[in-house]
């Protein structure tokens, strides 16, 4: 055979597109991708020349911070990584409070960017929407970024970031890419495939021990975090196994299922599990940071692990934070609940049950006046939505609720006060769980304040035809805020501030609203609701407290 022949061969075995047309194509059949979030800009038209005729659908938030929290949410109600398609410069720095949220709690988020052309990087110039280095910016809020220098390497660096995604402890990546590479000729392997990835396995040795420590423990204590919630059955069996009380966190709820006889919930900053975990001999941490937004939101310190504590989490750097670990196992979330349940064939007595009863007993959770408010508030929408994944803001009903609810399944209820802690997240992350979820209503949970943020996002709930009920806790200013100031003696200045009409907003955006001022009436609306788009359900939290003294 010729050399021509060869070349001949070698070039029939290509696909010949544009950069662009590729990322679209890559996204779309080797990674799964069916929806993207993003604001398209004069930087970034030709990647949507690449979007058109494909299956992906595209939704267009009203601002890019929006669009990081549609992607987080879409993120955690799927299980798939959310991907945005943000412009450069001031694109970028709006989703950089969306992709901090991302990465305190360990998302998959692919951010994919345009930036200047490659001969002005750095500069200095004053061209459109520059940064003196936009890697740079936003390398603090992303596992890695990352500038595309040649159009034939996009694949490699995509399956880096999907590597990620499915290999190592999730979050925001970035890539950029600068616009003169949009319509760079590439040529790629037809039949161009990304690698199957296989999440690591605990050192079996490790797992052998943290087993005999189990079987000799007298008061053992479990504690399940976000990274566990891909293996609720595996989680479920080895409580059960271990007959132990469990703490599921606050982005693990529902791993157990509702109401398990093991669960203590996301209740760790509490005195009685405070003292529960102090006396227990031995504890299992699974894919958990032990931050002190799951187990020490009073934020006085107060909880402690004196016995033994035994962590597994796919991030190495994770075993040593926090809390003195005895022994840490490297290993995903997933992999490990399977293979330590092999090593109890027998269930062990520790009347697990027993103790979980008497420390939710003495709890008292729903009969605590600190929480009298949204007990109603939960038990309306169990009745009415009893499989809705609810999604919050920083919001009081929020606060509660990491308390009180207990959903069927994981995936059903986030937000944002863990972590990062952003205000805005609710109402946009909803949308996103709610294009990753149709089969489930979704209920976003926000405030007054918080939702000034992102109000502009009922825009985006209207013209995508999503059926999500907003219900708006209205309390007139930051009432968190104005607690803090008031127990540290500070005047209230900043927190009363001015609300607009939010029915007449949302009239405006086509949203229908109904205010509600009693469980009974918000019965009512969420009866009424069609679920033919969004809804927003306004509470007056004045008027609803007083009706609900008025109940007692």
């Amino acid at each position: 055979m010729n050399a021509d022949a060869t070349n001949t061969d070698a070039t029939s075995n290509q696909a010949a597109m544009t950069c662009a047309e590729l990322l679209i194509r890559l996204l779309r059949d080797t990674y799964g991708v069916r929806a993207l979030f993003g604001i398209p800009g004069v930087h970034t038209v030709e990647l949507y020349r690449g979007l058109e005729g494909s299956n992906v659908r595209h939704v267009t938030p009203r601002h890019e911070q929006g669009a990081g929290f549609m992607a987080d949410g879409y993120a955690r109600a799927s299980g798939q990584p959310g991907v945005c398609l943000i412009i450069t410069g001031p694109g970028m720095t709006n989703i950089a409070t969306a992709m901090g949220q991302a990465l305190a709690d360990s998302i998959p988020m692919l951010v994919i960017s345009s930036v200047n052309r490659r001969d002005t990087l750095g500069m200095g110039q004053g061209r459109l929407h520059e940064l003196p280095s936009q890697q740079q910016m936003i390398s603090g809020v992303a596992r890695f970024s990352h500038t595309l220098l040649d159009a034939n390497t996009l694949p490699e660096v995509l399956a880096r970031a999907f590597a990620v995604f499915k290999g190592a402890r999730p979050g925001p990546v970035h890539i950029e890419i600068p616009i003169d590479l949009f319509n760079a000729p590439v040529n790629v392997p037809v039949s161009w495939q990304a690698p199957r990835l296989y999440r690591a396995a605990p050192d079996p040795e490790g797992l052998a021990e943290a087993a005999r420590l189990l079987h000799a423990a007298k008061q053992p204590l479990v504690l399940l975090g976000g990274g566990c919630v891909g293996s609720p059955e595996a989680a479920r069996a080895l409580v059960e196994k271990l007959d132990a009380p469990t703490v599921t966190t606050i982005n693990a709820k529902g791993l157990l299922g509702r109401d398990h006889p093991l669960d203590l919930g996301a209740n760790a900053a509490l005195p009685e599990v405070r003292e529960l975990a102090a006396n227990a001999d031995v504890i299992l941490a699974i894919g958990t940071e032990l931050g002190e937004t799951d187990y020490d939101v009073v934020f006085d310190g107060g909880f402690h692990l004196d016995g033994t504590l035994i962590r597994i989490d796919l991030d190495p750097e994770q075993l040593v934070r926090n809390q003195r670990t005895t022994l840490g196992l490297v290993g995903d979330a997933g992999r490990s609940l399977g293979l330590l349940l092999n090593h109890f064939p027998e269930p062990l007595n520790h009347h697990g049950a027993e103790r979980t009863a008497a420390v939710l007993s003495a709890l008292n959770l729903h009969n605590d006046s600190a929480f009298s408010d949204f007990v109603p508030l939960y038990a309306t929408l169990a009745e009415h939505l009893p499989e809705a994944i609810l999604v919050g803001d920083s919001t009081a009903p929020v606060y509660a609720g990491n308390h009180l609810v207990s959903q069927p399944a994981p995936r059903r209820y986030f937000n944002a006060s863990t972590g990062y802690g952003t205000l805005g997240y609710g109402l946009p992350a909803a949308l996103g769980a709610q294009l990753a979820r149709a089969d489930l209503p979704v209920v976003a949970l926000v405030g007054d304040g918080g939702v000034m943020l992102t109000l502009s996002e009922i825009a985006t709930a209207v013209e995508e035809r999503l059926p999500v009920v907003i219900v708006l806790w209205h309390n007139a200013g930051y009432e968190e805020i104005r607690r803090y100031m008031d127990a540290n003696g500070v005047a209230r200045l900043g927190v009363d501030i001015q609300a607009p009409n939010f029915l007449t907003l949302a009239e405006g955006f086509g949203c229908p609203g109904v205010l509600v001022e009693s469980p009974a009436e918000l019965a009512r609306a969420l009866a009424n609701h069609e679920a033919t788009g969004p809804l927003l359900i306004e509470i007056d939290a004045a008027a609803w407290q007083r009706a609900c003294a008025f109940s007692d």
